[in-house]
């Protein structure tokens, strides 16, 4: 498969699950609070990401795999320190003034009633979902292959397309200003870095921080 033919298959599998994403989000579909506490929640995420990944991988395969998924050492740790720091601080000021208008943390529907200690092992799987194997699933998906095909058309155009991509993927109105802002910080990361494991760790971070507050 030559690289159009991968970008073709890429901006298909977007356009597919962004769709669904919104499908659902108009038909009004929303978890319940508490699917955080639920093993359900957890397993039907891990299957969707397993799909998701492999649906990747297929289109990355090719002798320049680890190439195009940024599967490398970044060029420099220190640097993706103060990127990350930078883009958080900058998401969660954006999060901040939106939040009267929108209330972006809401529209996920995974807020839960506080915490429950009945049900921490269904949490902790959950947080293994969602903070483990999303952000690196998601990381490959966008960072990876998807900056890697939309290079060629440089680095400022890639950088905002993936992050539109990556809004648009999650399917959510509310959130998607603060969703395109962190990806597209994901995305500069990744030009900045030469690699997709520094975008991991800053989006299982993120990620992490926001199911420890949703219990709080």
């Amino acid at each position: 498969m030559g690289l159009s033919g991968k970008l073709i298959g890429w901006l298909s599998l977007v356009g597919v699950v962004s769709a669904i994403g919104f499908a659902q989000r108009f038909a009004g579909g929303k978890p319940p609070r508490n699917a955080l506490f639920h093993y359900s929640t957890a397993a039907a995420e891990l299957v969707t990401f397993a799909v998701i990944l492999a649906v990747v991988l297929w289109i990355a395969k090719g002798p320049r795999l680890r190439e195009l998924l940024a599967l490398r050492r970044p060029r420099s740790w220190r640097r993706a320190l103060w990127i990350a720091v930078s883009v958080l601080l900058l998401v969660y000021a954006l999060n901040a003034a939106l939040d009267p208008l929108l209330h972006p943390g809401r529209e996920q529907g995974l807020t839960p009633h506080g915490w429950q200690p009945a049900h921490a092992g269904a949490f902790a799987a959950n947080v293994f979902a969602f903070a483990i194997v999303g952000p690196i699933v998601e990381e490959l998906t966008f960072r990876g292959v998807g900056y890697g095909l939309l290079a060629r058309y440089g680095d400022t155009f890639a950088i905002l397309a993936v992050g539109l991509a990556f809004g648009l993927w999650h399917g959510l109105v509310e959130a998607l200003p603060i969703l395109i802002a962190f990806g597209t910080g994901l995305a500069y990361m990744r030009s900045r870095t030469g690699s997709v494991y520094p975008g991991m760790l800053m989006h299982a971070s993120f990620n992490a921080i926001a199911l420890a507050v949703a219990v709080a």
